[in-house]
């Protein structure tokens, strides 16, 4: 089943091979069932500047660094560019009320899938948007012997955010390989859209309320409802070398 997928995937991008050596994993919303947090925030800090963001929209926007997606709402709702500083100050205001949300949990069976891709050998890697270094060193403690800090790419590390594909083709730098010995899993449309334009086989894990068929219609090759059912066929994919 899955063979036929990379192999479309190769065929898609001309690789003679796919040969894993590293995984590339987004942060909310597959490492952590955060972005419930993160779509009450975005909501409510917009509201007190007078930009509309539904919590859906949060979705949808993303995996994008928050200071262009203020940038973005700014102008097509004020008709305006707004500058750095301006919307800073209103990502840190989101920031702050995402601070004072619970904490989100770990999500499911994902912790138990870095231990057997770390136990194969292969590397990981974080790329996030998230630019809250808070953030950031809460994972690489909770996350401890998985997760390194000279593995993350986050936000202050690019210049462009996804859904360009510079932070995932900055993931593949770090980690040492080329598109072809790399799989990224994404939750997110604008991250699977970078991925996919970085040419890195990309497998969509829908923890949202999307529909399957947005995270299908950015590139994914894969799309599975669940951490646990991506674990699940993980070493089909994942531990396999196929030629062209």
């Amino acid at each position: 089943m899955y063979e036929k997928e990379i192999q479309k995937y190769m065929k898609r991008h001309g690789f003679e091979a796919f040969c894993p050596k590293a995984v590339l994993f987004d942060m909310d919303g597959v490492l952590y069932d955060s972005m419930p947090n993160h779509a009450r925030s975005w909501h409510e800090s917009m509201k007190t500047f007078g930009l509309e963001m539904t919590p859906e929209e949060a979705y949808l926007y993303e995996g994008m660094r928050g200071v262009e997606t203020i940038k973005m709402l700014a102008r097509k709702q004020w008709g305006r560019e707004i500058s750095d500083e301006e919307s800073q100050r209103m990502y840190d205001e989101k920031s702050r009320i995402f601070s004072l949300c619970p904490a989100a949990n770990i999500m499911d069976s994902v912790m138990e899938l870095q231990k057997e891709i770390k136990a194969a050998g292969l590397k990981i890697v974080v790329v996030t948007g998230s630019g809250q270094r808070s953030l950031l060193d809460k994972l690489v403690k909770e996350f401890e012997g998985l997760v390194s800090t000279d593995l993350i790419v986050a936000s202050f590390d690019v210049s462009r955010g996804k859904p360009d594909p510079e932070p995932y083709i900055k993931g593949l730098e770090k980690a040492g390989v080329k598109p072809w010995e790399a799989i990224v899993v994404e939750n997110a449309p604008l991250g699977v859209r970078a991925a996919v334009a970085a040419r890195i086989m990309t497998v969509a894990v829908n923890t949202g309320p999307l529909p399957d068929k947005q995270l299908a219609d950015e590139g994914a090759s894969m799309v599975f409802g669940s951490m646990a059912d991506f674990k699940n066929t993980w070493k089909e994919i994942g531990l396999k070398s196929f030629q062209a």
